[in-house]
């Protein structure tokens, strides 16, 4: 099995003024595209080339250890971006529906409450890494941070929501601004997305 870069579903514009076309463009074409690359290296005639990308991450402790590292380097970076395109959206930045905000609100009172606890998060971690919703194995949500392409998978965490906090994802329109960077992706975040993939665990 060879790793592929997924194909976005919209333009690299197509998330302006939040988030700006060259950012998406680098972001995609190079750093997205280097994880897979590294990935697809590391893997290539092991056990783990016909494996899916979140199963081999979901057992890290028998990847072999000479590439381990670059498994979980690389898979996570290449997971983590997957997951992050398929979470942003041209149309996105409505309150999420049904039992997802149902669940929101039995958690955190509000959602105006999730979206400050969730806000902190991403402010508060220190260097590089990522802020996720996740479902946890007792099928709570759960606000988790992440270092360097470190997924929640690897601790057994179903993730649905993600933002990413490395500064090639916000530096050329943000600079040293990652609070503004923060708010305005709130605006692109696709809620329609993170509920099927709330629901797809629960159900």
């Amino acid at each position: 099995m060879i790793f592929e870069l997924p194909k976005l579903k919209y333009e690299y514009g197509a998330l302006e003024p939040w988030i700006d076309a060259k950012t998406m463009e680098i972001h995609y074409t190079k750093h997205h595209q280097a994880y897979l690359d590294k990935l697809n290296k590391a893997v290539e005639g092991t056990e783990l080339d016909n494996k899916e990308i979140n199963e081999i991450l979901s057992d890290i402790e028998n990847i072999p250890g000479n590439i381990r590292n670059a498994v979980v380097n690389n898979g996570g970076g290449y997971a983590n971006h997957s997951l992050f395109w398929q979470i942003m959206s041209p149309n996105g930045g409505a309150l999420p529906n049904n039992s997802l905000i149902k669940a929101i609100n039995a958690k955190w009172k509000s959602f105006n409450n999730f979206k400050q606890d969730f806000s902190n998060a991403s402010l508060g971690l220190f260097g590089s890494g990522w802020i996720w919703l996740v479902i946890d194995e007792s099928k709570e949500l759960e606000i988790v941070s992440t270092k360097n392409q470190d997924s929640p998978i690897s601790d057994g965490k179903i993730p649905i929501l993600c933002l990413d906090v490395w500064e090639h994802a916000y530096y050329l329109k943000y600079q040293n601004k990652r609070a503004d960077y923060i708010s305005a992706w709130w605006n692109v975040v696709n809620w329609k997305k993170v509920e099927e993939l709330f629901e797809n665990v629960l159900n």
